[in-house]
């Protein structure tokens, strides 16, 4: 019997149209993203805020420098982390020992009250772990799939939705501990849910068949890439088409080329939302509410919780229904997971009721993203699949075109704070304008990215490449904390509006370059859409 999807007998069931293992690796990358970005949120507000105020009193430009430096390594590492996926471990030990190490690395940043050198160490575990984690679940999520078109590119904007989900969550709940609690209590309850995403994961993880094993423990293992386009190396049996086959592949990898040079300038601009949007919703955004605005402002974040964690419990639902038999106790690690986190929701969101006042702490913001995503993530997914599907290169440049326009409402609405000045308040409409048209940009670029790098890619290099798709991330990282570093001297020259107009003009010429180029890179694709 031939099965629709790779993986299991059980993989072949569906949630939401699409096989059940696609949810075991949403609610693990889940997990995984709500530890990283609870501690993204955290880094600069800790790094930047006074010794009394329990942070370590830097200066905004070596806070956002490190900030820079952490992200782009984060990036970098999965090439290294590929390469021992492809070669020695297989996807799924990789995962594993990546989601270990990274919960170590949250242990001792919680610990970093008692030396300085636990934060330090804890930066350095996370790096690794991702390394080894972030390429290989991606590439995990490819094999389930063994056509190469819209139901591959839908498949992956629902797990995007999910990367987005543990974003939302962990922003949420531990730059709210963070911030409101003490800070290593924030980075300590990130590393609780990477702890429980290892356990569910681990549990669960034959529901994938042969798909993920090292090739030295499986002699099916070439079974799991019989559906891809052209193989190469020592694996390369029919010869007959070579030279055809290799003008082939030389293109498709250009293309990939291609698009991660331009996601360099996407994410350049989209990261400053840990950077210099993360300082300017601290010291220029009037977040302090009273009376009927505060009564509002908590109306509202309670129904931007519950409504999308009711949604994450009811695909949770579906996903025990199709699972639970077979896979018990992955599936008891991750609703006993859920409960935590609905007991912890509860907590935050009565304790804000019954509080006196209200100042919207300032990570909240960064929570706009990942809600805006979860909202609007099911509906690209659709325009994907129908008939109005645009090409890669258009979705590039849309995508590049809308955080630039994020950035334009920025600068607007920092235009009156006088040049060099240390605080304002601004109103919180422009971030939440900016973060809207922001997520709009990524879900055209960062799903869609990481399909074409599995569908362009030769199957046996598609760790690698994920890899290496990843080192445009790491130079954005490293040159948008380096750029945002230079916030202040730009903002004391030529004002807080000039400093966002950085990052306005460069991704919408990006943009316009990427649309001039759309019918040589579609050919250069040679068909695969």
């Amino acid at each position: 019997m031939e099965f629709k999807f790779g993986g299991s007998e059980t993989n072949q069931k569906t949630v939401l149209g699409h096989p059940s293992g696609l949810f075991v690796l949403f609610f693990t990358e889940m997990w995984e993203r709500f530890s990283y970005y609870g501690m993204r949120a955290l880094l600069v507000l800790f790094l930047t805020k006074s010794i009394l105020e329990g942070g370590w009193g830097w200066e905004r430009e070596d806070a956002t420098l490190m900030y820079g430096w952490y992200i782009g390594l984060v990036y970098l590492t999965p090439i290294i982390g590929g390469y021992l996926a492809d070669k020695f471990l297989g996807f799924r030990k990789s995962v594993v020992i990546g989601a270990l190490i990274m919960t170590l690395g949250h242990a001792a940043m919680a610990l970093e009250g008692l030396t300085d050198m636990f934060f330090y160490i804890g930066l350095v575990f996370l790096i690794l772990g991702n390394g080894l984690f972030k390429p290989n679940i991606s590439s995990i999520v490819g094999q389930l799939y063994k056509g190469q078109g819209k139901e591959k590119d839908a498949g992956y904007t629902i797990f995007y939705m999910g990367i987005n989900a543990g974003a939302f969550l962990g922003i949420l709940l531990c730059g709210y501990i963070g911030e409101k609690i003490g800070w290593h209590y924030g980075f300590g309850l990130a590393g609780v849910f990477m702890f429980f995403g290892m356990l569910q994961f681990y549990f669960a993880q034959k529901i994938f068949g042969n798909i993920g094993l090292s090739p030295n423990n499986s002699d099916d293992f070439d079974d799991t890439l019989e559906h891809s386009m052209e193989a190469i190396g020592d694996d390369v049996e029919n010869v007959i088409d070579d030279a055809k086959s290799s003008k082939v592949t030389k293109d498709r990898l250009t293309v990939i080329g291609i698009f991660a040079l331009f996601t360099v300038f996407f994410w350049w601009a989209f990261e400053q939302a840990g950077g210099s949007m993360t300082i300017f919703a601290a010291d220029y955004t009037d977040r302090a509410l009273s009376g009927e605005s505060a009564t509002v402002f908590n109306i509202v974040n309670s129904i931007i919780t519950l409504v999308p964690l009711f949604v994450l419990t009811w695909v949770l639902g579906m996903l025990f229904k199709q699972t639970f038999k077979k896979y018990a106790l992955s599936n008891f690690f991750l609703g006993f997971s859920f409960l935590i986190i609905w007991v912890i929701v509860i907590w935050m969101l009565y304790r804000e009721f019954t509080s006196e006042a209200t100042e919207v702490a300032a990570s909240w913001f960064s929570v706009l993203n990942s809600l805006f995503i979860i909202l609007f993530a099911p509906v690209f997914s659709k325009i994907w699949e129908s008939k109005y599907n645009p090409s890669g290169p258009i979705k590039f440049a849309l995508g590049l075109i809308l955080v630039g326009v994020g950035f334009a409402a920025l600068a607007y609405g920092a235009s009156g704070i006088p040049d060099g000045a240390k605080s304002a308040s601004v109103s919180m409409i422009w971030l939440i304008i900016a973060f809207l048209l922001h997520t709009l940009g990524e879900l055209c670029v960062s799903p869609v990215g990481l399909s074409y790098v599995s569908k362009l890619a030769p199957v046996k290099l598609v760790s690698m490449m994920f890899g290496i798709w990843f080192i445009a991330n790491f130079l954005a990282g490293v040159i948008g904390g380096w750029t945002a570093s230079y916030m202040d001297p730009i903002m004391e020259d030529h004002g807080l509006s000039t400093f966002f107009l950085i990052f306005t003009l460069i991704p919408i010429g990006a943009g316009v370059i990427m649309l001039l180029l759309n019918g040589k890179i579609k050919r250069m694709m040679h068909g695969v859409q």
